[in-house]
C-alpha cells in the first residue's frame, strides 16, 4: 500500500511540474533612451513591486547589473551592434568582453542569456556578416569560463527578415539572408541548445493595413478569426499568426525543432495622426490580453504545446527615442513610475481579473461612446464578409439575434445589411461599446445617430 501511495504521489508531482512547465512567462524590456528615468536601484524596486521576474536590457550597464544583483530577477543582456565586428574578428576581444560584462556579475546577477546584436539584418551599418562569427566567439568565451550551459546566446530578428508571412503557413526567410546568415545562425542555436529571439509588433502591420486587418484581430479581442489557406488552422490573433510565420520559416529550412522567445512586442499608447490605432485603450487591450493569453499557458496554433515566453516592450516611456511619437510611448510606466494604464502582469493578477477582455475596466471608454454610439454594417463590404461577420456575431459573439429571425420585430427589411447591422450593434452594446468591438474586419463602423431599418429600433445598451 505504501509503495502505491508513493507511486501515485510521484505521478501527482510530475503532473504538477508538467502543468507548471507548460505555462509561459512574461518579462519586460528595460530601455533607457531617456534623460528622466529613475535610478536603477529604484527601478528594481518597481520591478519587484509588480511581480516582474524577468528583464531584458540593451547593453551591460554596470549600475543596472549591480542593482539587479541578488534580486531573483533573471536578466537578458546585450552586446550592441557596434561591437559585433570586433567580437567577430578577435577572440580575445570576446573573452575580455565576457569577463568584464558577464562573469564579473554572474551568478549574483542572474544572467540567463546574451542577445548578440539586435535586428542586425536591418542595421544600416551592415553588420550582418559579423553576426554568427560574433555569436560563436562569445560562446567560446563562455565555454572557457564554464558558463556556456547556464547562459544562452541568441540574436533578436525583426519580422522584416521574412520574405513571406501571409498566409502564415507560407512563412519564409528572405532568400538573400538564408545561406549567408540564417542557416548558420539556426545551426548555431540548435548546437548550443538555444532559441530564436523574435521581435514581433502587430501594431506595425495593423497601422499599415488598417483597411484590411481587423483591430479586434490585432488586439486579441473577439473576432471571427482567419483560416490559413495552406494548413487550415484558424488564427484568432495577428500575434499568433506572426509567430507561426517564423515557425513556418524555420521549419521550411529543417529547423522546426527550435523554440522561439518573443524578445520584443508591444503597442504604443500615443502616436502621430497617421499612426492608426496608437492609443491608450488599444495599448491596454493589446498588452493586457497578451499577458492573459501567455500566462494561461496555450501555445500557437502551429505549436500548441510550446509555451509562449514574451518580453513586453517597454518598461518606461523613453523621451529621447528618435522617430515618430509612438516610439516614445510604448512604456507601461511613466518615468514617475505611475502606470500609463493598468494591466495584470502576474498569474495571480490574471486570475483576479474580470473574465471579459483585460483592459476594459481599467481604461475608460470616451464619454461619447458610452451613451450615444451604435454599430452598423458597412454596406460597401463584400456580402461574404458581412455574412461571415453576421454568423460570428450571432454565434460565438453571443449577440441577441432573436429580433432578426423570421416573424420577429426586426426581420424586415429582410436584407443582409439590415440584419448584420442589428447583430453588430447587439454585440457592440453587449461589449459595453469597448474600443475595437465595432470592427468585424472592416465590415462595420460606429455611428453617432440612432440607425433605422424599417420600424426596427436599435438598443443602446444591455
Amino acid at each position: 500500500m505504501s509503495n502505491n501511495i508513493v507511486f501515485f504521489f510521484s505521478l501527482y508531482l510530475l503532473f504538477i511540474h508538467s502543468s507548471q512547465a507548460a505555462v509561459g512567462s512574461i518579462g519586460i524590456n528595460y530601455g533607457r533612451v531617456a534623460n528622466d528615468l529613475p535610478p536603477p536601484s529604484q527601478v528594481v524596486q518597481l520591478l519587484k513591486s509588480q511581480g516582474i521576474t524577468r528583464v531584458k536590457l540593451y547593453d551591460t550597464d554596470a549600475a543596472v547589473l549591480s542593482a539587479l544583483s541578488n534580486t531573483g530577477i533573471t536578466v537578458v543582456v546585450a552586446m550592441p551592434n557596434e561591437l559585433l565586428s570586433s567580437a567577430a574578428g578577435d577572440q580575445s576581444f570576446a573573452d575580455n568582453w565576457v569577463k568584464a560584462n558577464i562573469s564579473a556579475y554572474h551568478p549574483a546577477t542572474q544572467i540567463e542569456a546574451i542577445a548578440v546584436g539586435n535586428e542586425v539584418f536591418v542595421d544600416p551599418n551592415n553588420t550582418t556578416n559579423y553576426l554568427v562569427p560574433a555569436m560563436n566567439n562569445v560562446y567560446n568565451s563562455l565555454k572557457k569560463l564554464n558558463l556556456h550551459s547556464q547562459i544562452k546566446i541568441s540574436s533578436p530578428i525583426a519580422l522584416s527578415a521574412l520574405s513571406s508571412s501571409y498566409p502564415t503557413s507560407s512563412g519564409s526567410f528572405k532568400p538573400d539572408l538564408v545561406e549567408p546568415v540564417i542557416k548558420p545562425m539556426l545551426e548555431f542555436l540548435r548546437k548550443t541548445g538555444s532559441y530564436l529571439m523574435v521581435n514581433a509588433y502587430p501594431f506595425f502591420a495593423y497601422a499599415a493595413n488598417s483597411d484590411k486587418i481587423s483591430l479586434n484581430y490585432a488586439l486579441f479581442q473577439n473576432n471571427p478569426g482567419v483560416v490559413d489557406s495552406g494548413n487550415g488552422l484558424r488564427y484568432n490573433s495577428l500575434f499568433d499568426a506572426q509567430i507561426d510565420a517564423v515557425n513556418a520559416a524555420t521549419s521550411a529550412l529543417q529547423y522546426g525543432d527550435l523554440k522561439i522567445v518573443v524578445s520584443e512586442t508591444g503597442w504604443p499608447s500615443k502616436g502621430d495622426s497617421n499612426e492608426v490605432g496608437a492609443s491608450e485603450p488599444n495599448a491596454a487591450f493589446y498588452n493586457g490580453n497578451l499577458v492573459k493569453r501567455v500566462l494561461n499557458g496555450s501555445g500557437t496554433p502551429l505549436r500548441p504545446n510550446d509555451p509562449l515566453n514574451v518580453f513586453l516592450f517597454a518598461l518606461f516611456n523613453e523621451n529621447q527615442k528618435p522617430g515618430p511619437t509612438s516610439e516614445r510611448n510604448y512604456g507601461l510606466f511613466y518615468p514617475s513610475e505611475q502606470k500609463v494604464y493598468d494591466i495584470p502582469l502576474t498569474v495571480a493578477e490574471v486570475a483576479a481579473a474580470p473574465t471579459s477582455s483585460v483592459g476594459k475596466s481599467q481604461v475608460p471608454v470616451p464619454t461619447a461612446a458610452k451613451g450615444s454610439t451604435w454599430c452598423v454594417a458597412n454596406g460597401e463590404a463584400a456580402a461574404e464578409k458581412l455574412q461571415a461577420a453576421l454568423d460570428y456575431a450571432c454565434g460565438e459573439g453571443g449577440a441577441d439575434c432573436g429580433p432578426i429571425q423570421k416573424g420577429a420585430t426586426c426581420y424586415d427589411p429582410n436584407t443582409l445589411e439590415a440584419h448584420a447591422s442589428y447583430a453588430f450593434n447587439s454585440y457592440y452594446q453587449k461589449m459595453s461599446r469597448g474600443s475595437g468591438t465595432c470592427d468585424f474586419g472592416g465590415a462595420a463602423y460606429v455611428v453617432t445617430q440612432p440607425p433605422r431599418f424599417g420600424k426596427c429600433e436599435f438598443p443602446t445598451g444591455y
